[in-house]
């Protein structure tokens, strides 16, 4: 259940939402490269040292950080990972809940039928007129909210654990025959020409930096989330291969969803580099020309929601679990509270596509666009540098070597050290050092 819990953080909006738009901003192949390298690399070691951290300390981020390094007799300064991790958690929920709220409003478009027979142009029509209804946009967002805050409030095991176990294979079924449709749609080669197609001179520096963002935002590490689980892990299950099994499901997912939604695009000569609409625009056409089209177009974004329901419930957890350990409160009355203030901030998110969308924050960055590039552009890769950083030169080894046990011998253990001593922090860093670059100086 910790694997299956730890793949509905995992796979959500990022694999079948994000992942496609941004692979196709940024020349497609090359971009998939470079990403499933930051994953293998970077994201699962880094992973693999959140999961460590929890089980050792069993008790919420911020408290596991502040015990952590008083065991290792380190500064109490190594708790900002946990609070930085709860507050980027608390902001990515407030754009998140926004973006779900669009699967939400889809499985209600998708059972009416509005997508019968539709092509490229009346799905983009359809999508562009949701976007300049902040109503609908609001009142999409407060349900997708409510629906997140209600799992929450009452305890993750008993409503998620039943849940997971049916809607998750499912999930997995459906895209599988979304990329069925898509293989047999006209534009598969040429989805996976583009896919996997290594034109390097159209991936820039700006592309790197979303590959390893998106690799930290898609396996949920660095903003507490795994942490957190990881603090209910049994301790007789093997982290390496509990992280290991839960990277290949991501990113499978991940690279199914761009294949199948690639192909649509392809065979509808649609535009590749869309932007965060490819999924609603895609999709809806896939299925709007298939035979049961209606029904399974509603049970895709039926299931869309319900990964997306599994993410956010992560993701709101180390704030959730830190308040109700702090204070000794009632898990409902923290839930309300934390959903009432991400709800608020979630409208700036709304109006950013609309009202707001001139209102720049910084330079041409919107409300969305602010968050999105503080969240998973700063403080996810950050939060992934503290922890690679912390588990490998402060936390000391005995601890380390205990909660692993690495199979493979000495060999193992070395690649480990080279990349969580190394190769992570000095991704990372590269990475986040260009981005602050980019942002003061162009």
């Amino acid at each position: 259940m910790f694997v299956l819990a730890a793949v509905g953080s995992a796979v959500g909006l990022g694999n079948i939402w994000r992942f496609p738009y941004i692979t196709g901003e940024n020349g497609g192949g090359a971009f998939v490269v470079v990403y499933l390298v930051c994953i293998a690399a970077v994201g699962i070691p880094v992973m693999m040292a959140e999961v460590l951290l929890g089980r050792q300390g069993r008790q919420s981020p911020i408290n596991t950080m502040r015990s952590l390094a008083r065991r290792s007799k380190a500064s109490q300064g190594w708790s900002l990972i946990g609070w930085m991790g709860a507050l980027g958690g608390f902001l990515i929920l407030s754009y998140y809940s926004v973006v779900a709220g669009w699967a939400l409003y889809y499985v209600y478009l998708m059972a009416g039928g509005t997508f019968v027979g539709a092509d490229g142009a009346a799905a983009g029509a359809a999508f562009d007129a949701f976007l300049a209804n902040p109503g609908l946009l609001v009142g999409f967002h407060t349900l997708f909210m409510a629906i997140t805050i209600f799992i929450v409030g009452a305890g993750v095991v008993s409503g998620l654990e039943r849940a997971i176990r049916w809607f998750m294979p499912l999930l997995f079924v459906l895209l599988g025959v979304l990329l069925l449709y898509g293989a047999t749609s006209g534009g598969f080669a040429e989805g996976f020409s583009f896919m996997f197609s290594w034109n390097w001179e159209q991936l820039t520096a700006e592309g790197v930096l979303e590959a390893l963002g998106h690799a930290f935002f898609t396996l949920s590490v660095g903003m507490g989330a795994i942490m957190a689980y990881g603090s209910y892990m049994p301790s007789n299950t093997s982290i390496p291969s509990a992280v290991l099994m839960i990277g290949v499901l991501d990113t499978v997912v991940a690279i199914a969803a761009g294949l199948a939604i690639f192909a649509i695009v392809f065979a509808n000569g649609l535009e590749p580099g869309e932007g965060p609409g490819l999924l609603f625009v895609t999709v809806p056409i896939a299925f709007g020309n298939m035979a049961l089209g209606v029904l399974f177009g509603t049970l895709f974004f039926v299931l869309v929601t319900f990964a997306a329901v599994t993410s956010a419930i992560s993701i709101v957890e180390p704030a959730m679990a830190f308040a109700v350990e702090r204070f000794n409160a009632k898990r409902w009355h923290v839930a309300f509270l934390l959903g009432i203030v991400c709800w608020i901030l979630g409208l700036g998110t709304v109006f950013s596509f609309n009202a707001w969308a001139d209102l720049h924050i910084v330079g041409e960055m919107t409300f969305f666009d602010f968050f999105d590039f503080v969240t998973q552009k700063v403080m996810l890769p950050l939060g992934g540098l503290l922890i690679a950083v912390f588990t490998a030169w402060v936390l000391p080894k005995k601890i380390v070597q205990a909660q692993l046990k690495l199979p493979g011998g000495r060999p193992v253990e070395v690649l480990w050290e080279v990349l969580i001593r190394v190769v992570a922090p000095l991704g990372v860093l590269a990475v986040f050092g260009y981005t602050l670059y980019h942002f003061f100086f162009g």
